[in-house]
């Protein structure tokens, strides 16, 4: 009993130690980031301080200059340089000579270049947030949700279960390798590239380099050219970190520029991870089967948010606000289509309607608005083809934002946020990726009906199911052919980076967060060996060595029947031949045929 005692006793004191440690924080230390130059104008030089009006017809940017400018305001930011293929290459290959060096360190040494990250991070929440809407034209909540909270669980995710998941993994052997041990290993592929899209430039940046980083690998990141001066500078706390802890400087790169930087970055590297559309995805492939490197791709989305009779009305309206229309588009394409069940469809528009009317588009900045800013120049007139066409077709707009104060030249970055009703799926607005403020809900009668709606579609990202039933709301979600799926909310999947996330169809294949996006990081290598050696070493049975003995093929019939056979009787006797077998070669002395 004394022994029990003691044993419970030190039990308790072990644990009550692990939690007294886990109030100690780690020593992390701090880093400094020069961002004199990317605030409220910073340092710029006085003819800087215009507002920059893209050229008419221009599909993107010519020349050796990204142009960099306020979506929202219009205001000139400055301009990065365009990278030619020779740089984009030299890049990698001081990424290359690194990234050798890198996959030597230990977890300790990566999880501390985390905990750097992390720790600025939160400490300078409001400058990431600020450089972010300037460059995309969300507001500062949106640029917390989705910039800040996004990384912070990706990286606190990592710090607790990424060393687990990239340890070796044993497998079992099977019946014919008992003797034997299997395990799976996870090595760094190299250099990883990464191209990724505008719509998160702190985030979109941040989630491919900590898990290639973290695996050890090195990495080139392509950035969007509509978000090249938030990047550049959310580069510079990446440096900043990797500098603290002793890191290969070259680990990381940004680069920026158009199509011909993109496409040396693929033809270069030892895998891609492209988040962008659909169009772009196809060419990368293309390029990509050219050296047949791994590809990651996350695309577009239309995405079915649907609502049952059952649902809390308010409560799934506010969500839908927010889901649809918020600033940049930033995450429409994870709810570009809403069902509502026809019982509650009344009550549903005439809550969303009271609530855009009650909202104004314009300078995310300024804090009163919430909505309508555009990233990307022309966007508008794409989104003003989608409505029309759905107006042509017999949709009825119930509902539009205003704008709020801003420039003449800087009205086509805005599109008043929109909602839509009468729409079927005849309509553009109901099977293109639209990424806009417009909220097109349509009706459904029954399960089956919202089902074959939701599954309509060339994308197959993710969808939101609302019910009073959880049951209910989960049942529907397990028939439409998507990625992720939330049950009662939306877009929380993400927030859950054990979770994999990506999508089928045109959305893409593939998947990053989780354990599958960090292996996809990886070389998984197989390895068998000997469990006991030396005491027990592989050896090929007599009757099947050089030259096979005449009962060869009898005993592989028997061996395998002592292996798989259903009957435990048949197993035993073909065991037993097995054995007879193998014990009158090795008395023979050798094959029959040879004396």
């Amino acid at each position: 009993m004394a022994f029990w005692w003691s044993l419970l006793v030190l039990a308790f004191a072990f644990a009550i130690c692990k939690f007294l440690l886990i109030l100690i924080p780690p020593k992390v230390p701090s880093i400094d980031v020069d961002a004199s130059d990317v605030l409220e104008y910073g340092n710029q030089s006085q003819e800087n301080r215009f507002i920059y009006v893209p050229p008419r017809g221009a599909s993107q940017q010519s020349g050796k200059k990204v142009q960099c400018y306020e979506p929202a305001t219009m205001k000139y930011l400055g301009y990065v340089p365009a990278l030619t293929p020779d740089e984009v290459k030299e890049q990698i290959e001081k990424v290359r000579k690194a990234q050798k060096m890198w996959s030597k360190t230990s977890f300790k040494q990566r999880r501390q270049f985390l905990r750097i990250l992390l720790k600025y991070i939160i400490k300078h929440q409001a400058l990431i947030c600020e450089i972010s809407s300037r460059d995309t034209g969300k507001t500062m909540v949106d640029a917390s949700l989705g910039e800040i909270m996004t990384t912070c669980e990706k990286i606190n995710w990592l710090l607790s279960e990424g060393e687990q998941c990239l340890k070796p993994e044993y497998r079992s052997c099977g019946r014919s390798m008992l003797h034997k041990s299997a395990r799976v290993e996870f090595h760094p592929l190299g250099v990883i590239g990464a191209i990724v899209s505008w719509n998160y430039p702190f985030h979109n940046i941040f989630n491919p380099m900590l898990a290639a980083v973290f695996s050890g690998n090195g990495i080139v990141i392509k950035i969007s050219e509509h978000a090249s001066w938030s990047g550049c500078f959310y580069f510079r706390i990446i440096q900043s970190a990797l500098a603290a802890i002793g890191a290969p400087e070259d680990l990381v790169e940004v680069i920026t520029g158009f199509a011909e930087t993109g496409e040396a970055l693929v033809s270069s590297v030892d895998k891609v991870i492209f988040v962008g559309s659909p169009g772009v995805g196809k060419m990368i492939m293309k390029n990509a089967a050219e050296t047949l490197i791994p590809v990651t791709l996350e695309l577009g989305g239309k995405d079915a948010f649907i609502v049952c009779d059952d649902a809390d009305v308010d409560h799934v309206a506010q969500i839908a606000v927010r889901a649809v229309l918020q600033s940049s588009g930033q995450n429409c394409a994870g709810a570009e289509r809403l069902y509502v069940h026809r019982n509650i469809y009344p009550a549903f528009v005439s809550k969303v309607t009271k609530i855009i009317k009650s909202v104004t588009a314009g300078p995310p900045l300024a804090g009163k608005y919430d909505m309508g800013a555009l990233c990307m120049h022309e966007h508008s007139e794409k989104l003003e083809a989608l409505l029309n066409d759905a107006l042509d077709k017999g949709a009825e707009i119930v509902a539009r934002g205003s704008f709020g104060h801003i420039g003449e030249d800087a009205v086509d970055q805005y599109f008043p946020p929109t909602v839509i009703v009468n729409v079927n799926h005849s309509m553009r607005l109901m099977q293109e990726e639209a990424f806009g403020p417009i909220m097109p809900i349509m009706k459904f009668s029954s399960d089956e009906e919202v089902i074959k709606l939701a599954n309509d579609s060339k994308y197959g990202l993710g969808c939101a199911v609302f019910s009073g039933s959880q049951s209910h709301a989960r049942e529907i979600a397990s028939h439409i052919h998507c990625g992720v799926a939330a049950i009662n909310d939306f877009a929380s999947t993400y927030m859950c980076q054990s979770l994999p996330f990506g999508g089928v169809k045109h959305s893409g294949f593939g998947r990053f967060g989780g354990v599958e996006g960090l292996r996809a990081c990886c070389l998984v290598k197989s390895v068998v060996e000997d469990r006991w050696w030396p005491l027990i070493k592989t050896k090929i049975p007599k009757p099947i060595q050089y030259p096979v003995a005449e009962n060869g093929f009898e005993f592989q019939e028997s061996l395998v029947e002592a292996l798989y056979g259903l009957s435990i009787w048949d197993r035993l006797q073909a065991l037993v031949n097995v054995l007879k077998m193998v014990t009158e070669q090795n008395s023979t002395g050798g094959n029959k045929k040879e004396k």
